[in-house]
């Protein structure tokens, strides 16, 4: 594994377990959002696709995303290896709840000095409504894709479970003295 897209939808562990990979593998992670999301308001950044092909342009690297759709295509043709968190609809939900209310609670920054407000939990587009109205979707769109033969050879790792999640991660090899 070198070049690793970990997909799911939103509150599925995504950030969580590429930040852990990037620990134990060595690879350099990208935050998708951080560089989607460049200024406050939820600015796009003018320079994403940019960056995120730059970024993909080399050897190794995870992000976690599906991807944008402007650069969906380039994020898939170039991993090597897919991890999708493909968790039932009560985790996902879950966690994307507590999440949401955590950074709003606690109004933490996120992307480009953004936070969520208690007024965008009516939004569409509020995390948790998104989670909700795309879950089904998105795992269509995702299972498609692992079968898409321009996206041969990737190694898909299906995880359906936490514990899944949990044990696969375990058998994925620590970085040792510096080597990635």
């Amino acid at each position: 594994m070198r070049r690793v897209l970990v997909v799911g939808i939103s509150g599925a562990g995504k950030s969580t377990l590429a930040r852990e990979l990037e620990r134990r593998l060595g690879l350099p992670f990208h935050e998708m959002d951080a560089l989607h999301f460049g200024g406050p308001g939820w600015a796009v950044s003018a320079t994403f696709a940019e960056d995120t092909a730059r970024l993909a342009g080399t050897d190794r690297w995870i992000f976690d995303s599906l991807g944008y759709p402007e650069v969906r295509d380039l994020l898939w043709e170039r991993a090597d290896t897919i991890v999708w968190l493909d968790l039932p609809r009560r985790v996902v939900m879950r966690r994307v709840l507590l999440r949401s209310l955590r950074r709003s609670l606690l109004r933490e920054r996120l992307f480009g000095g953004n936070r969520e407000k208690w007024r965008e939990w009516l939004r569409s587009d509020h995390p948790a409504w998104w989670a909700w109205s795309q879950y089904g979707a998105r795992r269509a769109e995702i299972a498609r894709r692992a079968g898409d033969a321009r996206f041969a050879p990737l190694r898909v790792v299906r995880l359906r479970t936490p514990r899944a999640a949990a044990v696969w991660l375990g058998t994925q090899e620590p970085r040792r003295n510096g080597a990635g």
